[in-house]
């Protein structure tokens, strides 16, 4: 068995990409393609993922409650996030869908930075350098990593509503 290195940001998207498949057969270069990824980087994160006992030993099956329990009670530790200054970007966390509908805005939006936005706000780094491409293809992607970044910066009720809708999603 492979020594784990730890977790990497990438892996996060990965299995919340496979999650998004719901059980439809994909390839590695399909999945590598779709989350602007490398085959390599989807394959080692995989084989992270099955040590970390997130994923199956096939690396197909996503073990749900052993992610949501990740994401809940981890990511904002192992993968905390400063905003850095105002720009133009990509909504995300309580300032995109699925949050943005249930918060009444407030003057602290959160982007992730990209030069083909069209939202103002404070500028925080998405947990990899595709996260903007591959959620402007695939909108249930979008929706998961924007509550993952509500639980990485957002406040306890940004937090609890998103814990709450990556429940549903994961879990359904």
């Amino acid at each position: 068995m492979k020594k784990h290195s730890g977790m990497r940001p990438q892996d996060i998207p990965v299995l919340l990409k496979i999650l998004v498949l719901r059980g439809q057969e994909w390839r590695m270069i399909d999945l590598a393609t779709s989350l602007d990824m490398s085959p390599s980087e989807v394959s080692e994160s995989l084989n992270r993922s099955a040590i970390a006992q997130l994923i199956d030993e096939s690396k197909k099956n996503v073990f749900k409650k052993s992610l949501l329990e990740f994401l809940v009670h981890g990511i904002k530790y192992v993968f905390p996030v400063q905003p850095n200054g105002v720009l133009k970007g990509m909504p995300t966390a309580h300032s995109a869908p699925p949050l943005s509908a249930m918060i009444v805005p407030s003057s602290e939006s959160y982007v992730w930075p990209d030069v083909d936005g069209n939202v103002s706000g404070q500028a925080i780094e998405p947990l990899y350098a595709g996260a903007s491409k591959a959620a402007k293809e695939d909108p249930k992607l979008y929706e998961l990593l924007s509550l993952v970044d509500a639980l990485r910066v957002g406040k306890a009720r940004e937090q609890n509503l998103a814990e709450d809708e990556l429940r549903n999603r994961i879990e359904a």
